[in-house]
């Protein structure tokens, strides 16, 4: 099975979701999304398919997200769509896209799901 993962090396959740994907024996392309940020069309379809919305999507501890406002009630989807381009860091991770779906992998085992 082919896999893609909206990775960061330094996260231990993206890190032990890659480890069980190479584990299931999947093909599995790496998307580094701090150094190749998905577009703003990207990240709509992949919160699409994976049945959330994109404040779900939110890396809300970010401090950039509080400075931003994108943690305050209301906050609308283009918002939030919108300052993830520009600060990929506010990407939660990690995003997992097989033929069987998409999951947001928090925790990771939420990827066997789509295995």
């Amino acid at each position: 099975m082919k896999a893609t993962i909206y990775h960061n090396p330094m996260c231990g959740t993206s890190r032990k979701t890659l480890d069980i994907l190479r584990d299931s024996g999947c093909d599995v392309w790496i998307r580094e999304y701090l150094k190749e940020p998905p577009s703003r069309d990207e990240l709509k379809q992949l919160y699409d398919q994976a049945g959330i919305t994109p404040r779900e999507g939110l890396r809300a501890k970010e401090p950039v997200a509080e400075e931003l406002g994108l943690t305050r009630p209301g906050v609308t989807d283009d918002e939030v769509l919108d300052a993830m381009v520009k600060h990929p860091v506010l990407i939660e991770r990690p995003i997992v896209e097989t033929a069987n779906g998409v999951r947001l992998c928090r925790p990771q085992d939420k990827v066997r799901e789509i295995l």
